[in-house]
């Protein structure tokens, strides 16, 4: 967009060229608002570099910049964090340490800022993986897998549940995403890999989850080891609901979960009792195949996210003739400078075709979450 024309008018010429426009198909039908919803990922560092962002990466991060970048998407839904996979929070005075040099008590006042512009906000958790813990607690994690290397103890769920209370106690939020909700393994991906060398603290697992002994590394059968694996799940679930629901009642509960279809998630209470449901590989016809493994009220959402690859016009057109009531959500990394992705203005000053990756996605999100039509001429601009 140009700079000299200012933002307001961009966008209302925008959207009066695109009356005339073919628009999307309506998304949701009445009562149930459709959810559009969006989150700028401080989990990742940027351009290129390996693992989790370190401590304090845009601990700098502006609260009213942020929200405000949200309502110019047009999202009705942000989700933020909690805890990121560094395993520092973004919030002061938690039981968990806040990101180092953390500026703003930026959790709580985004929460406060989004209300006001009636925005649900959700927090996140990553529950295979935390660097903190690993270095807190070096005796219960895979020392040399990734991504997700923590059995998940007793000692483990002890402090999950404690740092889900805390944040729904002091933070606002109106639910939080629960990401990696995994037993340790090695990928994620073709192939999945699941591990279990049988850790001293996993054998003590066993005992508890299975009540019998531990047979013996030797001995314990892959039944025996499919049935902890969703055992394991299992109970992690309930802590996080427990501490979550008896916390606030009304705390929704997000999974998010790119592989739905692996057995210790499948045949798991997790997708009996969850509020949301994100199938992060972003196909619809996943969606249609879990519905029968839902609970009633579980609302369903898909991902435009560049690892999957989804064609983000496909995706959204097959959402809303899907028939289920699919809510929409996207993530990226900020920008490479900046705790913010590019102005909004960016993704709707071009057309789509012109954009690659997580840019593409969102210049498809931006137009659809405003009610504007996805083609693009010159006079628009």
């Amino acid at each position: 967009m140009p700079n000299n024309i200012p933002r307001r008018r961009f966008l209302q010429t925008v959207s009066a060229a695109a009356a005339s426009a073919v628009a999307l198909p309506v998304f949701a039908a009445e009562p149930q608002q459709q959810i559009k919803a969006y989150c700028i990922d401080y989990n990742w560092y940027h351009n290129g570099q390996d693992g989790f962002a370190k401590p304090g990466t845009w601990a700098d991060a502006d609260p009213a910049e942020h929200v405000r970048w949200f309502k110019d998407l047009g999202c009705n839904t942000m989700q933020t964090f909690c805890v990121s996979c560094n395993g520092y929070a973004w919030y002061k005075n938690g039981i968990v340490p806040e990101q180092p040099g953390l500026k703003h008590d930026f959790l709580p006042e985004v929460v406060q800022l989004c209300h006001k512009e009636k925005m649900t906000v959700f927090g996140y958790f990553c529950i295979g993986a935390n660097p903190r813990w690993r270095e807190l607690h070096p005796d219960e994690i895979y020392p040399k897998i990734t991504p997700t290397y923590i059995p998940l103890t007793n000692r483990y769920l002890d402090y999950l549940a404690s740092a889900v209370e805390d944040a729904v106690k002091k933070t606002g939020i109106d639910g939080f995403m629960v990401d990696w909700l995994w037993n340790p393994c090695k990928g994620f991906q073709n192939p999945w890999t699941p591990v279990n060398q049988w850790l001293p603290c996993e054998q003590t697992m066993y005992a508890e989850l299975m009540d019998e002994k531990f047979p013996g590394i030797d001995k314990v059968t892959a039944q025996q080891t499919d049935e902890f694996r969703k055992r394991s799940i299992n109970r992690c679930w309930k802590r996080i609901h427990e501490a979550a629901k008896g916390t606030s009642k009304n705390c929704l509960i997000w999974l998010s979960c790119h592989e739905l279809y692996k057995p210790e998630i499948a045949d798991s209470q997790v997708l009996k009792e969850v509020d949301w449901l994100l199938n992060e590989h972003g196909d619809i016809k996943t969606l249609r195949e879990v519905v029968t493994k839902i609970g009633k009220h579980t609302q369903l959402l898909t991902c435009l996210a560049n690892w999957n690859k989804q064609d983000p016009v496909k995706m959204v057109r097959d959402a809303a003739e899907s028939g289920l009531n699919i809510g929409l959500y996207g993530f990226c990394k900020p920008a490479k400078d900046s705790p913010l992705p590019l102005p909004v203005q960016t993704f709707l000053s071009k057309p789509v075709e012109s954009f690659q990756g997580d840019e593409r996605n969102l210049a498809v999100l931006a137009r659809v979450y405003n009610g504007l039509a996805l083609e693009y001429t010159a006079e628009r601009r």
